[in-house]
């Protein structure tokens, strides 16, 4: 099998990584094409992958196109794509946020059968530590479903999920990353104002979150059992929890996924 990479952003450059030292794939079976030529060159001597000095070379040369670009920029290139795409008919994967199958299929202009994939990852798999939601067209085999599921392991966690519900997975998944940087980050706000270092306090607070996150994870309890069993009756935690509580933070966080899925929907509908 041999996949494509149509943009080598940190995104792109991040799934390339990732499959070569988790081994999904071998660094020669990875073509990568892009508008910045030199920056191609060099990546591609880093990780022995092949360059490709234009799209359509690359599309000709493999079994799976990924579009690794932004919206805009996807909008742009594919209908100007379709004409190699019909000719040599790979297996399309698109991780541009907010673009739908259908839109995709609408930007490619070909062959309604033609097997087209959507792919949601977020931030966080620049560190090897994603979280990737994936949908496939009526005419996506589960075979081919199941391969990217299998590349988007190489840098985090991956699903398949009904594209019905990528605006939910946006927002705890897309958009959380973001949530938690300002959580850490006003925690570390608190240490500071009661006269700790910025720099050590955001540490504390990042690997205290890192290791609550890995703890939900592994235990079998629930997180609000979990915080029972921090919590001891009449001490520190508890009364933390009530002052956070006391402002509504739950519904608070709440009102932010539904702002975010909201705002998703209506940017899917333009």
């Amino acid at each position: 099998m041999k996949v494509g990479f149509i943009g080598i952003g940190n995104m792109a450059n991040a799934i390339i990584k990732g499959m070569i030292e988790k081994k999904y794939m071998d660094s020669e079976d990875i073509y990568i094409s892009s508008k910045t030529k030199e920056k191609s060159l060099n990546f591609a001597a880093e990780t022995k992958t092949t360059f490709c000095s234009t799209n359509e070379e690359l599309i000709a040369s493999v079994d799976i196109v990924i579009l690794a670009v932004k919206p805009n920029v996807l909008t742009e290139i594919l209908p100007g794509l379709s004409s190699a795409i019909e000719k040599y008919q790979p297996l399309v994967v698109s991780i541009a946020a907010g673009t739908s199958l259908k839109k995709l299929s609408h930007l490619i202009g070909i062959d309604a059968t033609s097997p087209i994939i959507r792919v949601m990852p977020n931030l966080n798999s620049v560190v090897g530590e994603g979280m990737t939601a994936i949908c496939g067209n009526a005419f996506s085999s589960h075979e081919q479903i199941q391969y990217i599921v299998g590349m988007f392991k190489s840098i985090g966690e991956a699903i398949e999920l009904e594209e019905k519900d990528f605006s939910t997975f946006i927002a705890i998944a897309g958009s959380s990353p973001a949530y938690t940087f300002l959580f850490i980050d006003s925690l570390a706000r608190g240490a500071v104002k009661n006269g700790m270092p910025k720099e050590l306090a955001t540490k504390i607070a990042a690997q205290a979150v890192l290791g609550s996150a890995k703890l939900v994870l592994e235990s079998d309890q629930s997180p609000w059992n979990l915080i029972d069993q921090v919590s001891s009756p009449g001490g520190t935690t508890v009364a933390g929890i009530v002052a956070l509580e006391d402002e509504r933070f739950i519904s608070t966080v709440i009102k932010g996924v539904d702002a975010t899925i909201a705002r998703d929907r209506e940017l899917s509908n333009d």
